[in-house]
């Protein structure tokens, strides 16, 4: 069981930036690649970034490549999220989620545990 929790949303005009972070509880935080997701309103949940178990691989959505970081501190079970260059169109609730065992995907079923997202609002 992984128990996640977000915070660190908040409100930015256009060009800014925000750290989004996500602590969890559980002994297989560090066995599970980590992801980041958002939900625009009226819109789908879509994938943002993924980090594998190690912190060795990451992958973006073509979106936020550039802009966006991922990272992970398995000693203290946590995942961050830089976004840098924020744009009116990244305003979304943030998720992050761990993936199922052994599973390295982009999609919303290749993980299991899920936080309740922080909302990024940005401003334009």
């Amino acid at each position: 069981q992984v128990q996640l929790v977000e915070a660190g949303g908040g409100l930015v005009q256009a060009g800014g930036s925000l750290t989004l972070s996500c602590a969890a509880s559980g002994r297989t935080f560090s066995s599970r690649a980590m992801g980041w997701f958002r939900q625009p309103p009226g819109k789908e949940r879509e994938f943002v970034a993924r980090i594998g178990r190690n912190a060795d691989i990451r992958s973006y959505a073509d979106s936020v490549k550039g802009r966006f970081t991922i990272s992970r501190d398995n000693a203290k079970n946590t995942a961050s999220l830089q976004m840098n260059s924020l744009k009116p169109e990244d305003t979304a609730v943030y998720l992050c989620a761990a993936s199922r065992s052994q599973v390295w995907g982009t999609s919303l079923t290749d993980y299991e545990y899920w936080g309740q997202g922080t909302q990024v609002t940005v401003s334009s």
